[in-house]
């Protein structure tokens, strides 16, 4: 397959710069396989669509303010630094993107405030840096307090104190991701309690969302292509939900991607496409994706190709708002 074949034209104005005013405001597209249909619904139906014998999967990561400002050590020039990932047992050490790149040389050392700095050490793949901080108090205490929402590129604007709630799910318990698990920003404790009422279980996964969900895809011919892995984590309480499920709706393309790796914790590098048999999702709630993402050739997978290029189209032609702070799509 090529990734051309992953294509959609999508208007800038339809890309969600902001969240709604209400959390559970948002549209629903709901896709039936089966009928190969879709229809107009809102988010607040949802739990309409869900009763005994479901199991609810969320991905409980919460999102830590990863974007550093800082300066090169006896100079003034912004540095921007986004923490990807912790890779040593004290939390100090991580994998990082670092603009601009080509000043950020191993040995370099960059300062933040509160006096947190780091020094550069080593140059990774893909042009990634790891980093180690130099900060006697703890790390993720100091990020709180200078660190900023990792906001997607595509929202063209700087992160708010509002951002801090809103870019963060109401059940975001382990702190890790770099960015939402975004198709459970919807979600309201009245909601998750009118699913429960209806009969559903609810049952928490965790994966730390980094370069593997987001990263883009760069070769063209789609099967070449390798994700970086990611930390995932199932509880042996919600793996016995699981188990015992008669469907399991899937909320997330990181609860899919958790689930089908097949094992209670580790690491998954899974890149689901078309032509995936899939072993533990029946049914999966999604935002919208970008175009040639690997979160939509998920979808394209689990949805059908052409269903799913139709219902984006649809969605295009009825103005959903896309991506993170977007609409939703309930894929039956």
């Amino acid at each position: 397959m090529l990734l051309s074949e992953f294509h959609y034209d999508l208007p800038e104005e339809l890309i969600a710069q902001a969240p709604l005013a209400e959390r559970a405001g948002a549209r629903m597209l709901v896709v039936d396989r089966a009928a190969g249909t879709w229809q107009d619904r809102q988010f607040r139906e949802f739990p309409q669509f869900v009763g005994a014998g479901d199991c609810l999967v969320f991905n409980d990561s919460r999102v830590i303010p990863s974007r550093l400002f800082g300066h090169r050590a006896g100079l003034t020039g912004k540095v921007e630094v986004f923490l990807v990932r912790p890779v040593s047992a004290d939390v100090l050490t991580w994998m990082a993107l670092v603009k601009p790149g080509r000043k950020a040389q191993v040995g370099q050392r960059i300062e933040f405030d509160l006096g947190l700095s780091a020094e550069v050490v080593a140059r990774d793949e893909f042009g990634e840096r790891t980093i180690r901080f130099s900060f006697d108090g703890d790390i993720y205490e100091a990020l709180e307090r200078i660190g900023h929402i990792p906001l997607p590129p595509y929202i063209r604007r700087d992160d708010s104190q509002a951002d801090r709630e809103r870019y963060q799910t109401v059940f975001a318990r382990e702190r890790g991701s770099v960015a939402a698990p975004t198709a459970g920003l919807h979600f309201t404790p009245e909601i998750l309690e009118q699913c429960r009422a209806a009969g559903a279980e609810t049952a928490g996964v965790t994966l730390h969302v980094g370069l593997g969900t987001f990263q883009p895809i760069r070769e063209e011919v789609v099967e070449q292509n390798k994700l970086h892995a990611e930390r995932f984590a199932i509880d042996a309480a919600s793996a016995t939900k699981i188990a015992a499920a008669r469907r399991v709706v899937a909320v997330g393309t990181t609860s899919v991607r958790t689930l089908e790796t097949g094992r209670e914790s580790g690491e998954t590098d899974i890149f689901i496409y078309p032509g995936y048999g899939f072993q533990r999702v029946g049914a999966m709630l999604t935002n919208f994706h970008l175009p040639q993402s690997s979160l939509f050739i998920l979808v394209c997978a689990f949805a059908g190709v052409e269903l799913a290029k139709g219902a984006y189209r649809h969605a295009v032609e009825e103005r959903y708002r896309f991506f993170s702070y977007g609409d939703c799509m309930l894929i039956l």
